[in-house]
């Protein structure tokens, strides 16, 4: 009535329902392509020339940062271990605390050589990990009707199986929500995308 509509046809109801459920369809299909772009390995396409290794990258910086963290830990327990074995009757406080600093780290490094090696005598005390075995197609450990085969209607029943694949599952985040909003002109200035943002 506010826009001066008094009748409505019964099959408007239908028409918007079919709408919804197409422009629904529409945007689900789009997530699920969007989200398993995210999945997709370019490494053993021949048209893509990887041009940075950017985790390559950090993993060089890590492994510099552990290396000079090193030398600078035997330089520390170099000095330390000389404090240790200073024989001087005279020693300032200084040269004191080196000793006792020496000494817990030769106490926690004997720590840590037990623990490893009480670690070491429980994994060999449970055996090596059992790997789990996996039945083949013809081993017969399948039960009748258990369903996971079942003969071709028509044939002879020997040979002819057929393998359940299983389904594959694709997860749809937020993000992938506000990309597929942002890029659709409907919905790219939209209230609904405005509210995704404040998720």
């Amino acid at each position: 009535k506010k826009h001066g509509i008094t009748e409505i046809h019964p099959d408007v109801v239908s028409y918007v329902s079919h709408a919804t459920q197409q422009r629904l369809q529409n945007l689900v299909e789009k997530l699920s392509e969007t989200a398993q772009q995210k999945n997709i390995s370019y490494k053993d396409d021949e048209r893509y020339e990887q041009a940075s290794d950017v985790r390559a990258q950090l993993k060089f910086f890590e492994q510099l940062d552990q290396i000079e963290k090193q030398r600078k830990d035997e330089q520390e327990r170099e000095i330390l271990m000389r404090a240790a074995k200073s024989r001087s009757r005279q020693e300032d406080p200084e040269q004191l605390r080196l000793k006792q600093k020496a000494k817990e780290m030769q106490q926690q490094e004997l720590a840590q050589m037990r623990q490893r090696d009480a670690n070491l005598t429980a994994l060999a005390a449970i055996g090596p990990r059992k790997k789990r075995k996996v039945d083949s197609p013809g081993s017969g450990s399948g039960t009748e009707g258990s369903g996971s085969s079942a003969a071709v209607p028509g044939s002879s029943g020997v040979g002819t199986t057929r393998q359940f694949t299983r389904q594959r599952i694709t997860r749809v985040n937020l993000r992938d929500l506000i990309f597929c909003l942002e890029n659709e002109r409907e919905t790219s200035h939209s209230l609904l995308l405005y509210k995704a943002f404040l998720k």
